[in-house]
């Protein structure tokens, strides 16, 4: 009797008792944070696809994207406060928590966004959906009077579902959470709510009716040598091209810094270069998302100049002041100059295509996991493991830089390298 008392005793000193209230808790706040955050990713997207349209029908309307560089800046200059650092906002909060999110940076992004894309300018969303779930998670953080750390996990939540909804990649939203904030290093303390929240949001997007761009691989190569060695080839000119696009935005940013003082007036001077670029180009094939180009890339080979034109016009969007997100040009870029080299390069155009999809993007923002979740998610299993090799190729050869600039080094890419330059890890 004694022995039976005592196994009882030990049974319910056992971890999974509590463990299933901490499931529980997290299963009610992860619905209500991904209703939420979903809902809003279903917003921003009928947003943008209406603006797209209603651009593409009244290209008159480009002519004023100075006007709106101003309304955007002067809208974050005096309104923003932290929230105008944006995605880097967020990295820093979840790595040490110092401020409250405002929540005005939801409304903010989105506006500033749909006008981006609206008048003509060259950006991406996955900035503005991960923007708005981190400013919905934190605001509900408070509302639930969360523990200090729980409010870190509240706002990896908000990545999590506003990724996953944003593009319809559950999997790859929870993992990119997980892995874009400390380069080469992964905390599983929050994996379970960061899974839940991408499910429960990306299930919200499909149940308002929201349907996501799909794109096929129509030929997957068997498994050779001479295969392989193509796929590093390329993936190291996709990385590169991730370098460059990293730097460039910092590179007009800093310009626009050095020659205007008044930060309303870069992305106004900013929008009539963009306007003029796209009077003497005679296309709008470089603004706003791209998709068509991107979906066209996968059955028709690209000029060896999209990839470039798109990745100058966006890091000069977003260098100057202009709002949306950086990924979905990304995209783009990887893409495109994935179906140009199909030209050089003995692998198929839509193969090609999608490892620079996910390569380029692996290589901008430090998540080689994510990225191959991602090309998973979107062009099946049976093309994994070159996805891996491309994304994880490409993260190697974009250097220690990336579209985020909080993000720290917690396993640098080359040791060696890395101590050469003086530089300790986190």
């Amino acid at each position: 009797m004694k022995e039976n008392t005592g196994f009882i005793a030990r049974l319910c000193g056992m971890e999974q008792f509590p463990m299933l209230g901490y499931c529980l808790k997290w299963l009610i706040i992860t619905l209500i944070c991904g209703g939420l955050i979903g809902s809003a990713s279903t917003l921003l997207l009928i947003s943008l696809q209406w603006a797209t349209d209603f651009r593409e029908t009244h290209l008159w309307i480009i002519s004023c994207l100075p006007l709106a560089g101003l309304v955007i800046g002067l809208m974050y200059h005096y309104l923003a406060g932290t929230a105008a650092k944006g995605n880097n906002f967020l990295i820093e909060e979840i790595r040490s928590p110092r401020n409250i999110i405002p929540f005005r940076m939801a409304p903010l992004v989105y506006v500033g966004t749909v006008l981006t894309h609206l008048f003509g300018g060259s950006a991406g969303r996955e900035g503005t959906g991960v923007q708005m779930g981190g400013a919905i998670a934190d605001f509900l953080s408070r509302f639930f009077k969360l523990h200090r750390y729980d409010r870190k996990m509240m706002v990896q939540i908000g990545i999590s579902a506003g990724f996953a909804s944003v593009f319809g990649t559950p999997l790859a939203g929870a993992v990119f959470a997980l892995e874009v904030i400390v380069v080469g290093r992964m905390r599983y303390d929050s994996i379970f709510p960061i899974f839940l929240s991408a499910l429960f949001a990306h299930l919200t997007c499909h149940a308002w009716g929201v349907e996501h761009t799909s794109y096929v691989m129509t030929e997957i190569p068997g498994l050779h040598v001479s295969v392989l060695f193509w796929i590093i080839v390329a993936s190291v000119i996709f990385g590169i091209t991730a370098m460059c696009f990293s730097r460039s935005i910092s590179f007009w940013g800093n310009l626009a810094k050095r020659f205007i003082h008044y930060a309303p007036f870069r992305p106004l001077v900013g929008g009539i270069c963009i306007a003029l670029f796209v009077w003497i180009a005679g296309t709008t094939k470089y603004i706003g998302l791209g998709i068509p180009t991107i979906v066209a890339s996968f059955s028709e080979t690209q000029a060896w100049y999209d990839f470039l034109f798109k990745l100058l016009l966006t890091t000069f969007t977003i260098g100057v002041g202009f709002k949306g997100g950086e990924v979905t040009p990304l995209f783009f870029v990887g893409a495109t100059l994935g179906s140009a080299l199909s030209s050089i390069v003995p692998l198929p155009t839509s193969f090609l295509a999608g490892l620079g999809f996910v390569a380029v993007f692996s290589g901008a923002t430090n998540t080689p996991i994510a990225c191959t979740l991602m090309g998973i998610e979107l062009f099946g299993a049976e093309a994994g493991i070159y996805l891996g090799i491309a994304c994880v190729t490409a993260y190697l050869f974009s250097g220690h830089t990336g579209i985020y600039t909080s993000q720290v080094i917690g396993s640098p890419k080359n040791l060696k390298f890395w101590r050469k330059k003086g530089q300790t890890l986190q």
